[in-house]
């Protein structure tokens, strides 16, 4: 996922951006403070220590079992700057009533991270989809969760071979499970078409894949709201990977695919996204990501006529401003699943060199 550019420093994303409407403005939350966005609805914004320097998150008026509360959707990182934002939510915003259940869209951390923390101290019970459940629980056991080594390796057969890289690479054995400590063993699973009633209103949940294993967005027909987490975000698109715990995915065809099933939703519809500022525009969002990622496809192809490239090789190609490198690993992610989709398609072909690297080239008869 690219951080976020100020205007005028990149004049076609400037240009795209104008097809979006914020029907807020400029409006952002406070620290620890919200806005409503809809009825029933508000708007939360945590800072985060990384380049792309934010995450939205959302409670919504909710009641259980005759209990009247919210519901949290999502967390932000585990971090003590983060729970002090949450202290003073809990102080002003949330009119007197408990958090009844936290809803987590996917495993990332600045989604996860602080959940464990949130249900223990509401006794509420987190719901998320099977397969990122899964996977939080694994990275959150620290070095043997996630592996580094393995992350460092599969990094270096798509040619990223230089030392230094790969060594602070393998250093970060424990970055996962910094920022998500804990993940609570209990939860309730979350599936493509489930209707949930949260307070008066019903949401459907729609499954998304490429970003993470099993994304769930929100939608209520009712309010004509998209909760979209970061399956559709405006300005800056999602970073779209291959992991070294599934080296031959195709995620890039899987997120393309999961976004047009936000095509059926009403051309009005306010969508809420993990950054930025809430849109409308959805339908003309999801024709520029299909652009931009086919505009990179055909870079990627032509470059690979030229001769056989390495995904490392295509970094400066796919992204020209200098990466640090937790921004050259969502880079390289970014580099093999754009060149997986082509091989997948059968206009590429791969090839292990002499050195231990794969290079992707033009198939027979392309």
């Amino acid at each position: 996922m690219k951080p976020p550019e100020p205007l005028g420093a990149n004049p076609i994303a400037d240009e795209l951006e104008k097809q979006l409407h914020y029907p807020l403005g400029d409006t952002l939350p406070a620290p620890g403070s919200a806005v409503t966005v809809a009825p029933g609805v508000k708007w939360l914004r945590m800072g985060l220590p990384f380049a792309l320097n934010h995450i939205n998150l959302w409670l919504l008026r909710d009641e259980i079992d005759g209990r009247p509360g919210w519901s949290v959707v999502d967390c932000c990182i585990s971090s003590e700057p983060a729970k002090a934002q949450w202290e003073q939510v809990f102080e002003h915003e949330l009119d007197g009533l408990p958090i009844l259940r936290v809803l987590v869209t996917h495993m990332h951390p600045d989604h996860i991270g602080l959940a464990h923390w949130l249900c223990e101290r509401w006794q509420a019970r987190l719901w998320i989809s099977a397969t990122d459940h899964g996977m939080a629980r694994i990275g959150s056991q620290g070095p043997n969760g996630f592996s580094s080594e393995a992350a460092a390796n599969f990094f270096a057969l798509h040619g990223l071979t230089d030392p230094a890289s790969l060594e602070k690479i393998r250093g970060r054995g424990s970055y996962f499970s910094t920022l998500v400590p804990a993940v609570p063993r209990q939860y309730r699973r979350l599936q493509d078409g489930d209707v949930l009633s949260i307070g008066t209103r019903d949401w459907r949940c729609i499954s998304g894949y490429g970003h993470a294993p099993e994304h769930i967005a929100l939608y209520c027909d009712e309010l004509q709201v998209l909760i979209g987490g970061d399956m559709m975000l405006p300005r800056i698109s999602t970073n779209v990977s291959v992991y070294d715990q599934e080296p031959e995915s195709n995620p890039l065809k899987q997120f393309l695919e999961s976004i047009d099933k936000f095509r059926g939703l009403p051309a009005q519809t306010l969508t809420l996204p993990a950054h930025g500022k809430p849109f409308t525009g959805l339908h003309a969002r999801i024709g520029q990501l299909h652009d931009h990622h086919a505009e990179r496809l055909l870079e990627v192809m032509q470059a690979c006529l030229e001769t056989p490239r390495s995904a490392a090789e295509l970094l400066p190609l796919l992204f020209k401003r200098a990466l640090d490198l937790h921004q050259t690993t969502f880079a390289m992610g970014e580099s093999i699943a754009h060149l997986h989709a082509l091989w997948f398609e059968g206009r590429l072909q791969r090839r292990l060199g002499d050195d231990g690297v794969y290079r992707f080239g033009a198939s027979a008869g392309v």
